[in-house]
């Protein structure tokens, strides 16, 4: 595939950042309603609206920084869902469950991502006008969406990854953990700036989108 330009990037990423993004929050407010919580559905959140999810930070600046200076990891974040934890009959454990929404939600999005280019594959060069756009936007659906499942199975407050790990310790050392929230913007900064977070999720990322890819017929 030939190199697309600063703009064409931008244009193909655009839907499978925000909808990455969208859905995986969305997912959260779904489960949550299953276990007894309605914040997010009262307040209108349970959409695939965009502009009811988008944070200016995490959906636009952040990742559209990040496609401009080719880091080759783009993620992002969006206004997260409210969840009322003592809705729930065993607070802990379903707030576990519904942290996993998340990432479940983003390999699903990924194996949907994965079938748009192979569609665009089965088009073929015959009709690169059809085949290409799809082919891109696959790719990079797999790529955001993979990253944000990744980056969210880390263990660190508040990301899902430390809900469910929380929703497994025992209830002192889970409460010990979770005075951690506090500091774990900056942690994940830290990380981010210190090129942690591309080293620790780059091999995983990378075994992942080989059998997406393979998926994909790329």
């Amino acid at each position: 595939m030939n190199e697309l330009s600063l703009v064409q990037r931008i244009v193909v990423w655009i839907l499978p950042v925000i909808f990455a993004i969208t859905v995986h929050e969305v997912a959260h407010g779904w489960v949550a309603k299953k276990y007894g919580d309605n914040t997010a559905s009262n307040l209108g959140r349970l959409t695939l609206n965009p502009i009811k999810h988008i944070d200016l930070l995490g959906t636009i600046i952040l990742p559209g920084l990040l496609l401009i200076t080719g880091t080759g990891f783009v993620f992002g974040w969006a206004k997260p869902v409210p969840v009322d934890s003592r809705n729930f009959k065993n607070p802990r454990q379903n707030m576990a469950i519904v942290a996993l929404a998340g990432p479940a939600s983003n390999l699903l999005m990924a194996i949907f991502w994965a079938l748009v280019a192979r569609v665009g594959v089965m088009v073929g060069s015959g009709n690169e006008t059809i085949a290409m756009p799809l082919i891109y936007s696959g790719v990079a659906g797999i790529s955001i969406n993979l990253i944000l499942m990744l980056l969210n199975m880390l263990p660190i407050p508040p990301l899902d990854g430390s809900r469910i790990l929380s929703g497994v310790l025992p209830n002192y050392w889970a409460w010990q953990f979770n005075k951690l929230e506090r500091f774990g913007f900056f942690i994940l900064l830290i990380m981010l700036y210190f090129n942690v977070l591309n080293v620790i999720l780059a091999y995983p990322k990378y075994i992942l989108e080989q059998w997406f890819f393979t998926l994909a017929g790329l």
